[in-house]
């Protein structure tokens, strides 16, 4: 069963935490995203309050499809979800893929 939460900044801070427990336990993936974005493994913990922090999770989830699907099937989140996220975050609207 899929849901969608709802569009405002609880909806996108439990989605961004929800992805990031996602993205840890991710064997495979988890330290490609630590090398993109700098992160220490042991700041994961103490970084997941920061908005900026659960944008680039967030970010780097949407990047792959796969990822995308894996994450909300495993959360059971609409595919929309991220993204929906993503722009309900501080900063989060801004966004530009040029």
């Amino acid at each position: 069963m899929r849901k969608n939460m709802g569009f405002g900044r609880e909806f996108a801070d439990t989605v961004a935490l929800k992805a990031l427990g996602w993205l840890v336990a991710q064997e495979e993936i988890l330290p490609v995203f630590l090398g993109a974005s700098g992160t220490a493994p042991a700041e994961l913990r103490e970084r997941a309050g920061e908005p900026d922090f659960l944008l680039s999770v967030l970010d780097f989830i949407v990047m792959d499809d796969a990822w995308v699907t894996a994450f909300c099937d495993a959360a059971g989140l609409d595919y929309s979800a991220p993204m929906t996220a993503r722009a309900a975050l501080p900063g989060g609207g801004d966004m530009s893929w040029t």
